[in-house]
């Protein structure tokens, strides 16, 4: 069975279970849910470029309460 197989049908099952089995399918995976994310290989070569700028003295960096204070601004 292939993996988008497997996908459709627990979406399937998913939408049609009772309440405790949907708890029980949670319990079984709550621990993995939000911590999924993993970065692209564009997304990597960013965070490198950065960091490599930072650590010569490039980059331009702020102080937590800066970013705050340009987030306001922004919003």
């Amino acid at each position: 069975m292939t993996f988008t197989v497997i996908k459709e049908k627990l979406h399937e099952y998913i939408e049609h279970a009772d309440e405790k089995k949907i708890q029980a399918i949670y319990t079984l995976v709550e621990n993995e849910i939000g911590n999924t994310y993993t970065y692209n290989e564009e997304e990597l070569n960013i965070l490198h470029e950065r960091a490599e700028k930072y650590l010569n003295g490039e980059g331009t960096t702020y102080a937590v309460e800066e970013s705050h204070e340009k987030i306001r601004w922004q919003v």
